[in-house]
């Protein structure tokens, strides 16, 4: 399995959040072992749905456009270059309030998995 990935290759789907994610690297696919990298995107006026992963810890860094992340009972504002930690257990949405575009470069670990993945309301 290859630990290269060439971002043209990989292709984007829809994660249960509603997020439309390319992943980088994942154990499934690549061949590392304890986590993935991901790339979501999230549509001009789009927000991911509120949800909450049981394992896995992740961490948002914003690289394109700005929103509002709802983390918890917090919301507060997010830009490029922002980093956000979301401990295991904790609810969690990105609302893109930008005029393009939201991307994110999103790291979990252990890596991302449906079965992890609890919609709420």
């Amino acid at each position: 399995m290859p630990l290269k990935t060439e971002y043209e290759k990989v292709e984007a789907y829809t994660t249960k959040d509603s997020s439309i994610i390319r992943e980088l690297m994942h154990p499934s696919v690549h061949g590392n072992s304890k986590q993935s990298l991901a790339e979501a995107t999230v549509p001009v006026g789009g927000e991911t749905l509120l949800h909450k992963h049981t394992v896995a810890e992740e961490i948002y860094n914003i690289t394109e456009c700005s929103g509002i992340m709802t983390l918890g009972s917090e919301e507060f504002e997010v830009e490029v270059g922002d980093t956000v930690c979301i401990l295991p257990g904790t609810p969690h949405r990105i609302r893109n309030t930008g005029e393009k575009e939201l991307k994110i470069l999103c790291c979990c670990a252990p890596a991302y998995s449906h079965e992890d993945t609890e919609l709420l309301r």
